[in-house]
This record gives structure tokens, sequence and C-alpha cells, in this order.
């Protein structure tokens, strides 16, 4: 997705589009019916490349199966927020969904491990974790749940970054009483309390009005996410702090999806990951350019020393914490990726 795609998308001509873009746009083949029609939802903008690649995965998945499985996707949280939209993927109202493995953990404790505070320092890391043991771990903990499982191939969302409207942050001491949004997720809620500031849990889809009523002063998200949701309209500062990597695990429910032929599940399962290698070099490419973007729009960037977060993390008990709630076995993992923690 390039920067001129992004930008001919006005906030007016987005909300009149999304509402039909599930029927028209990635709905292949409708005046078809297939045998097999599954819902996947998501609460990316319907520009960002976890949907440009799923349409992709889409249509191969329906010429491949003859047109007998057809995959409608609903982006922009059009079936519901994050935490209504894990309700119904467990009941099977929903069949497919892209969800933060921090939000998952209110579910599956477990899924949250990639998000501890200041873990992760390269992709390289990252996706020799993820791909690697700890992946394996967290999957088999989401298929513990019964009602859900996980496709092999994690999407990427990114490094998270702070954006606030006020300062930016620089120290530590800078995040002390800031009002910032957070996903729903305790593991978000906890490190902030680490670091002193005042963190409200709120859905995706209302971060923009909170951060232009001022409800909140900051959130936090990977630069694509700043671009694609238009957050520099409402946000000044962006302090590039890299305080955690987040992905998306892509989930099935499990009785729809045992439900399918064993040899359509595995064409699917085959494009889903192929296009999660996809999605993960297009958000590469992104980070290469997003920054210009937003200084361009008026954004101004500092770089963060990540030492000083960490040890007020540790200083705090945060790792601690979090070691005793995951478990010695999964954090010997997470800490044999990205070394000691303290």
């Amino acid at each position: 997705m390039t920067k001129a795609s992004w930008s001919k998308i006005s906030r007016r001509s987005f909300a009149a589009g999304t509402g039909a873009l599930a029927v028209s746009t990635f709905a292949i083949g409708k005046a078809r019916a297939a045998e097999f029609t599954y819902k996947f939802a998501n609460n990316m903008p319907i520009n960002h490349p976890t949907n440009t690649r799923a349409q992709e995965a889409a249509a191969k998945i329906k010429e491949e199966t003859g047109g007998r499985f057809e995959l409608q996707i609903y982006p922009s949280s059009q079936l519901g927020s994050d935490t209504d939209t894990l309700g119904q993927i467990r009941s099977g109202a929903v069949d497919f969904f892209t969800l933060s493995g921090l939000i998952l953990s209110t579910f599956v404790p477990a899924a949250s491990i990639n998000g501890v505070g200041f873990a992760f320092k390269d992709y390289d890391t990252v996706w020799k974790t993820m791909d690697g043991k700890l992946g394996e771990y967290v999957r088999a903990e989401i298929a513990k749940s019964r009602s859900i499982i996980a496709f092999d191939r994690p999407w990427d969302n990114g490094f998270r970054q702070t954006t606030t409207s006020n300062k930016p942050i620089v120290t530590p001491a800078d995040l002390a009483n800031l009002k910032i949004r957070v996903p729903p997720s305790p593991l978000w809620t906890s490190m902030y309390k680490a670091f002193g500031s005042a963190p409200t849990s709120i859905n995706f889809n209302e971060v923009y009005s909170a951060l232009q009523s001022k409800v909140v002063d900051g959130q936090e998200n990977p630069l694509a996410i700043v671009s694609t949701a238009k957050l520099y309209e409402v946000q000044s500062f962006c302090s590039l702090t890299n305080h955690m990597w987040d992905g998306f695990w892509f989930l099935a429910n499990r009785r729809n999806w045992e439900a399918l032929p064993e040899n359509i599940r595995g064409i699917v399962a085959k494009h889903i990951n192929a296009a999660a290698l996809l999605q993960r070099a297009d958000i590469a490419k992104l980070n290469d350019t997003v920054q210009t973007e937003l200084t361009g729009k008026g954004m101004k960037f500092n770089t963060v020393d990540p030492a000083p977060f960490r040890e007020k993390l540790k200083a705090a008990g945060f790792y601690t914490e979090w070691k005793g709630k995951f478990g010695d076995a999964a954090w010997a993992m997470l800490e044999g990726s990205v070394g000691s923690l303290g």
C-alpha cells in the first residue's frame, strides 16, 4: 500500500464506503453462492496491509476451491469492537478474526507474552521467537480453550510507539500521570501503572474520538496505524519508544473450522499463512517510509533510549510479576530469545 493510495481515502469517503465493503469490494463472487461462506472480521482500516493481503488470499482460496469456499472480509470493526468480536468468534457467529495476543489474553492469559515491555530489540528476534517455540506454545494454549484455534503464522502489527498531544516522551518520568489510552488488556494496564501513568482501556474503534475529546492525552500504536487511522490529526508528538512488539493471531472458531472438509481446510490454511508472510513484508516497507509521511503531516518525532525504561520496569517489579503470571517455562522460552529481563 503506497502513501498515495492512503491519501486518496478521506475520512468522509472511508466512512461512507466501509458499510458496503463486505458486500461489494471484498465479498468475492457473491452472485454465485459458495458451498461455504465464512466471515473474517478485523479492526484494521480498509487500506491497511492486513486487508489488502486478506483480499488476495480470499481470491486465491476461491479459485483453488473451485468456488466452494468464499471468504467475506469485514474490516474496521464493522462487526463490533475487539472485545465484542472475541465473544462472537468464541460462539461461532464470526468464523475468523485477527486479534492482538494482548487482548486475547483476557481469554487465554499466555497470549500476551509477546507484549512484555521492552523485551524485543528487533524483528529478527520477533520472528525467531514467534515462529519458534514460544509461538508454538501460545498456539497450544489457545487450542486448549476448545472454542478457537490459531493459524501457524502470526501477522504483524508492529513495534508500538507513543503519541501525545501535549509533550514528547523522553524519559520514564514523562509518563508519570499521563492519561494514555491502552487496549483492554491486563498487561498494558500493568506496564503503564508501573510507570505511574493513568492508563484507560478503550477499544480501538473509539480511540480517535477519545483523543479528539481529550478523554486521554496520548495513545500507543505502530506507525502504520497512526497513519491509516489518521491519529496524526489529533496528536502532535510521536516518541519512538518501541516499547513492545504486537502482532495478530489469525483465529478460527474451532467448530466452524472443523466443519470444513479437510482438503478445503488445507487450502485455506495454506493461503492464510502465506498472506501473513506477505503482510509482514508490507509492514516492514511501510516502516521505512511512514515516519517521513507523518512528519510531513505535522507530527514531531523523537528517539527514546530504552535502557532507563527497562530499568524502571525492573525496579517496579513488573518483570518479576509477569514471570510469575506466565510461569517459569514460558518465561524461559521468552528469555531464551530476547535475553535476560531481570
